[in-house]
């Protein structure tokens, strides 16, 4: 492993090569599905998505509120996608692969959300409690997610296209 490691350094000292891939990009095709893979194109073009947790609320919701339904959202029917019901284990994968990441904040168009809050599963949710409160939250592309799609999912016209809409960075975290 020392060895890999020498070598690794040795390549970082040498100011002609021009390999600008990350070297995770082959090991992340290799572990993604081809509807992640859709998912990805689709929020490079399309921006950040509407995402919406569903909780109790009302007078008893004020002191605790519990959670009904995480993470509802329209990223399947909007990236055309084979299999509807795995989004949520396709969003897990990619969250895990570090492309996209889960934001506490809305997205600044509030017509996503009354699109989304109007949907069966978000409205199915929404009936089966008697208070219920919905909390808005958005779906991003990391930085490394954006580049990764740029330089293995989409060709180069795409890539380098400036009407891409802009995906807000996740949050340093504190090292302390």
């Amino acid at each position: 492993m020392r060895e890999r490691g020498q070598e690794l350094l040795e390549k970082s000292r040498d100011v002609w090569a021009i390999d600008s891939r990350h070297p995770a990009f082959d090991r992340i095709l290799d572990e993604m599905a081809p509807d992640e893979a859709r998912i990805l194109v689709m929020l490079l073009k399309n921006g950040p998505q509407a995402s919406v947790d569903v909780r109790t609320g009302g007078p008893v919701g004020m002191v605790s509120s519990q959670l009904v339904a995480p993470g509802l959202n329209m990223v399947g029917p909007r990236a055309g996608l084979r299999y509807l019901d795995q989004v949520p284990s396709y969003l897990n994968n990619l969250f895990r692969l570090g492309l996209i990441w889960f934001s506490r904040e809305s997205l600044r168009d509030h017509m996503e959300y009354q699109v989304l809050e109007a949907q069966p599963d978000v409205l199915g949710a929404m009936h089966s409690v008697k208070f219920a409160k919905v909390v808005r939250r958005s779906i991003h592309l990391t930085p490394f997610g954006e580049e990764f799609v740029k330089q293995a999912l989409v060709d180069e016209v795409i890539a380098t296209s400036e009407d891409l809409p802009e995906h807000m960075a996740p949050p340093e975290i504190d090292a302390d």
